[in-house]
């Protein structure tokens, strides 16, 4: 039995890499849903139909857990599948929760009040469509009280970094986080609250200065996703396999996978 790792692109390919790292004997199945990337742009119900019927796929190779790695999907359409209910045995999981988490310093599931933490003034960085959810500060909410989250729509910055153009996406990072301080001069932490923006976060540390903690998906998820694997042993599987799906051109998303993760991936 795999665990299912879904993008609209190639940013959940970083989840999938801290995963592996963490959990070698498990067998993982990521599918990319290329033809319709990116999501960040689409419409809220083009996104929930477009992750149902990605999920859906996933289940039919074998996955019974399944990873939004897509952070639009995560803040967009996870609550209204987990509310409309899921098929008996098969589990879905969002990658904001892990963050929140990691940022509070609180389990999840730890279903006690709101408390104060520490990080007062927070940035987030993410697509303009999980921006626009406000996912972020609504889990957030549940956790934590005192917080101060100020959001940059980062557009133009995924597809940048699909087209392997590194100079516009540090150039669009650093225009980004100028934006974003104009409005919170001195944020005591940063999120990078999309899948791809790992490649960056030096770029992001450079620009929002060595004073600011920036947390990152990639480790996180992968951590919380040992956690939940070890608390759930019915979940795991066995076998070092990985399977790599994709619903546009094969070939093409092959080789920038290969350039995006600068080892070969391949792509059926």
């Amino acid at each position: 039995m795999a665990v299912g790792i879904f993008d609209s692109g190639l940013g959940g390919l970083t989840v999938l890499e801290g995963a592996a790292k963490h959990l070698p004997d498990q067998a993982f199945v990521y599918y990319g849903d290329h033809a319709n990337t990116p999501y960040g742009v689409r419409a809220a119900d083009d996104i929930y139909q477009l992750t149902k019927a990605a999920t859906e796929r996933l289940w039919d190779a074998g996955c019974d857990l399944v990873i939004l790695a897509c952070n639009t999907a995560s803040a967009v359409a996870l609550r209204r599948m987990q509310e409309e209910g899921l098929p008996k045995g098969k589990r879905v999981l969002g990658v904001f929760v892990p963050l929140i988490e990691a940022l509070t310093e609180r389990q999840w599931g730890d279903n006690s009040p709101p408390r104060e933490v520490d990080v007062k003034h927070v940035a987030l960085f993410a697509t303009p469509a999980t921006v626009a959810s406000r996912a972020f500060q609504r889990e957030l909410a549940f956790r934590a009280i005192g917080v101060d989250v100020e959001a940059q729509p980062c557009g133009g910055l995924v597809d940048a970094i699909e087209d392997g153009d590194e100079m516009l996406a540090q150039a669009l990072v650093r225009s980004h986080v100028e934006a974003l301080q104009r409005r919170m001069p001195k944020p005591q932490a940063a999120i990078l609250g999309c899948t791809h923006y790992p490649l960056l976060k030096d770029t992001f540390q450079g620009a929002l200065g060595e004073g600011v903690k920036v947390f990152s998906q990639a480790d996180v998820v992968a951590d919380s996703l040992a956690d939940y694997l070890k608390r759930h042993p019915d979940m795991l599987g066995t076998g070092q396999e990985n399977l790599f799906l994709t619903s546009g051109d094969a070939k093409r998303v092959s080789d920038k996978a290969t350039q995006f993760l600068k080892r070969e991936i391949t792509f059926q």
